[in-house]
């Protein structure tokens, strides 16, 4: 395990969502593994957040968000010549059939549903943080 956390240790993580209950508990658990944690509260703060810390090695989406959604911000961001490979992985609260496809159309590296098991982000980051 520690192992596993030193591979985390250093890593900028940016977390957009809307939900700050939600932002507390991603922040908390990716902190734990010494995770830098920046975050923005909609879609277009998390664009912004983004094109001011252009180091940000990943991005996790909420896909429901009000003023702008996850998909349209993934949209907006796969745009951006300088973030077209940056690794994103969107988490929906809906879970339904399609979601998944949806999220990758949109752009998203990888998708996770909510509530989310941390054992599984963390291994989602893993594997995207070092592809």
């Amino acid at each position: 395990m520690p192992e596993r956390k030193a591979l985390l240790e250093g890593t900028k993580i940016l977390v957009v969502d809307d939900d700050m209950r939600n932002v507390f508990a991603l922040t908390t658990a990716l902190e734990s593994y010494q995770v830098e944690v920046i975050f923005a509260e909609n879609g277009k703060d998390g664009i912004a957040v983004l094109q001011g810390n252009p180091d940000i090695d990943l991005v996790i989406m909420d896909i429901m968000m009000s003023e702008m959604d996850g998909f349209e911000t993934i949209r907006v961001i796969r745009q951006l010549p300088e973030f077209q490979s940056v690794p994103i992985i969107a988490l929906t609260a809906k879970a339904m059939k399609n979601d998944r496809k949806e999220c990758i159309e949109a752009g998203a590296s990888e998708y996770i549903s909510k509530p989310v098991n941390l054992d599984r982000l963390f291994s989602i980051i893993r594997v995207w943080l070092y592809r």
